[in-house]
């Protein structure tokens, strides 16, 4: 992991050079979630391009801001906007609450990517308040309901289980609960049509966190955006189908090469 310094705290990246020319790719994780959620992306059989997956603030490597507590939404643009001049990242992937992230930094700004891919995220991003409460009373209860069926998973490998479990305890309930919280804050409908890159929007077939739905508002009101559906996957589509999302990847960056 290398680290950077900025704005008061480090935040940690994996940079992962490849064999190929073309755009570096930023990739950011959703909530409870590490860099290590995008391994199949920036391994060595991943997609042929250099790689930059960073941990937003209080997760895995990286410092957190003034305690726990105090990160928002607008930190983990920092964080981003950071680790994206620091290794010349052009291209932003990005999951769920990093979709936010990402919307927010190219609305207000502060990056112009070449493209952008939204995978499992949306314009609006409302949390259950069932789920909500558990995050704020019963974290194992929460972990539990975010790894029913086709929540973050459709039909997972038992270790992809384990390791994502593994991953959200270790990132914490108090992080992981301000990050759902920070989702059900986000509502950017009335400004998306601003988004003039062209845009990927990556759904999983089965994904009941943003469905399908929510990749056809981005496609319908973003000018230059197509929707790809990974089937057999969850919210989590780039870990459950690694090859086909790889794959959409892939086309999308020689759409934007070409």
């Amino acid at each position: 992991m290398e680290t950077l310094e900025h704005d008061g705290r480090t935040t940690a990246y994996r940079f992962v050079e490849a064999d190929a020319t073309g755009p570096t790719v930023l990739y950011v994780h959703g909530s409870g979630g590490t860099h290590t959620l995008w391994s199949a992306q920036y391994a060595p059989r991943g997609p042929a391009h250099p790689a930059v997956a960073l941990d937003l603030s209080g997760h895995g490597e990286s410092e957190d801001i003034d305690g726990q507590e105090s990160a928002t939404l607008a930190t983990y643009v920092e964080d981003v906007v950071a680790v994206a001049r620091e290794t010349d990242a052009t291209v932003l992937v990005a999951n769920s609450l990093g979709g936010a992230v990402v919307l927010r930094a190219v609305l207000d700004g502060r990056l112009a990517p070449a493209g952008i891919v939204l995978a499992g995220t949306g314009a609006k991003l409302t949390v259950a308040e069932e789920l909500r409460e558990l995050l704020a009373t019963d974290f194992g209860g929460a972990i539990d309901m975010l790894h029913g069926e086709d929540m973050l998973f459709h039909d997972p490998p038992a270790r992809l289980r384990e390791r994502s479990i593994e991953t959200m305890r270790a990132v914490g309930q108090s992080v992981t609960r301000r990050d759902f919280e920070a989702c059900h804050r986000f509502d950017v409908r009335d400004r998306i049509a601003e988004i003039t890159v062209p845009t990927l929007a990556v759904c999983g077939e089965y994904d009941r966190l943003t469905p399908l739905s929510y990749h056809e508002y981005l496609a319908d009101r973003i000018p230059n955006a197509t929707v790809e559906t990974v089937p057999d996957a969850a919210h989590l589509a780039m870990a459950e189908r690694p090859t086909v999302f790889n794959d959409a990847i892939e086309s999308f960056l020689d759409r934007i090469e070409g």
